[in-house]
């Protein structure tokens, strides 16, 4: 998520402080993902040094405004008209603990799987309810919460895809008995980065 740029974006409709920042962005996003005051400032630093926000002079209740400068204009326009670029590389908890799972001795793969799929259903009930809430926007700041709202509905629903997916994988590979544990590698590992194999190259 690019909190430096959606700040630059909310600041291209006029100056505004931390907290203020704070509260746009949970408004704009539904308070779905809660920034604390201390990131605001931080990334705030990191803008005023990139020279794509000024700090202006603090008025009569203390409160320091920010202003966006030509460059963070520049900068915002550019993030809403690009594309956002998924990496491969990025972590996902749950895949990593699947893949961390298969490899080991005495685990209930299958078990991990179900208990994975029960809150999955948890939670895409939850958000389904949430959306019927107001499934009919009265005004943007509705459509923007359900804009987000979809977002996790559509994710979640493909999380649980991926589950039923890993499960049939897994069945296939105990069939094929090919769902053994990993013994530890006793070679003395290479120190710097693993070398990418033909594989995940490919």
């Amino acid at each position: 998520m690019s909190v430096r740029q959606s700040l630059l974006a909310i600041l291209g409709q006029g100056p505004c402080y931390g907290y203020q920042l704070r509260a746009e962005f949970d408004r704009r996003t539904g308070s779905t993902w809660p920034l604390n005051v201390g990131q605001i400032y931080n990334t705030l630093d990191r803008l005023e040094r990139d020279g794509l926000v000024r700090k202006l002079e603090g008025d009569n209740d203390g409160q320091h405004y920010v202003e966006i400068t030509d460059a963070g204009r520049d900068e915002a326009a550019r993030w809403l008209t690009s594309p956002v670029i998924r990496t491969t590389a990025t972590r996902d908890e749950l895949a990593i603990k699947l893949a961390i799972a298969v490899t080991l001795p005495g685990v209930d793969i299958a078990r991990v799987i179900q208990v994975q799929r029960t809150a999955t259903f948890r939670t895409l009930q939850e958000l389904t309810r949430t959306k019927n809430l107001t499934d009919n926007p009265e005004s943007s700041e509705q459509l923007a919460w359900l804009l987000v709202i979809d977002s996790l509905i559509f994710a979640t629903e493909a999380e649980a895809r991926w589950l039923d997916h890993c499960e049939s994988r897994l069945s296939r590979a105990v069939a094929a008995g090919t769902a053994a544990p990993l013994p530890l590698n006793t070679d003395v590992p290479k120190r710097g980065r693993p070398a990418k194999s033909v594989q995940a190259s490919a």
